[in-house]
């Protein structure tokens, strides 16, 4: 999937979402939106308390004063739930949250929530995912049980989210890349936004960011 001119912000995160270091890009996001309210999706998080990160991140955007509306969608039949799919449709600001990525994956797929969110990214809404919402973002994703590829939603084609940069699976997974997969690695508190002037690193170690593409670094520029 391309994203049009009128797209909202797309950001991946390597993970340590609502920390310091992402708090000048959130601030900045908010402003771009002209929107206080935040809809976080902790449904990776559903076996890691999910009520947790939800906490932090009422702190983390408290502090930029703003307010966070939970959408609990915690499993599959949650996202069917009419009053879940209208919050998610009408968001500005939609995060999914860090936690299992093949749960969130088999969560959302085809289902009325993730058509609604896509919705929202289509007429302008950001969509953040942090470290498993990254990772389901892109297709093909990483599978987390080894390092090889599996199918992911598909929102941005031909591009897999390493999060965490230098966890074991790495190496493996550079050697298994498909051909023509960009193999993007994100740094903690270190994110990749896709606006509509292109790519950006930002965060805490933006120059850290690496792209690997048939078995060589690239830069941003290169992503799809």
């Amino acid at each position: 999937m391309t994203a049009g001119a009128d797209y909202g912000p797309l950001v991946l995160v390597g993970g340590g979402e609502f920390h310091e270091g992402l708090r000048g890009l959130d601030a900045a996001l908010l402003e771009t939106l002209d929107t206080r309210e935040v809809a976080v999706l902790p449904t990776a998080a559903a076996f890691e308390r999910p009520d947790r990160a939800v906490a932090t991140a009422v702190a983390h955007f408290g502090a930029l004063g703003a307010t966070v509306r939970e959408v609990p969608v915690l499993g599959r039949p949650d996202a069917s739930r009419p009053e879940h799919v209208e919050a998610v449709r009408a968001a500005r600001f939609l995060y999914l949250t860090g936690g299992s990525p093949l749960h969130l994956r088999s969560v959302l797929k085809e289902t009325p929530l993730w058509e609604a969110l896509l919705e929202a990214w289509r007429e302008g809404a950001a969509v953040v995912g942090s470290s498993a919402g990254a990772m389901v973002l892109g297709d093909p994703m990483v599978d987390p049980r080894g390092g090889a590829f599996t199918l992911g939603l598909g929102l941005l084609e031909n591009l897999a989210v390493v999060p965490h940069l230098g966890a074991a699976a790495e190496h493996r997974t550079l050697k298994l890349a498909p051909p023509g997969v960009h193999l993007l690695g994100i740094p903690e508190q270190t994110a990749v936004v896709k606006e509509a002037g292109g790519w950006r690193a930002a965060g805490v170690l933006p120059e850290q960011v690496l792209i690997h593409l048939n078995g060589e670094i690239v830069p941003l520029s290169h992503l799809p």
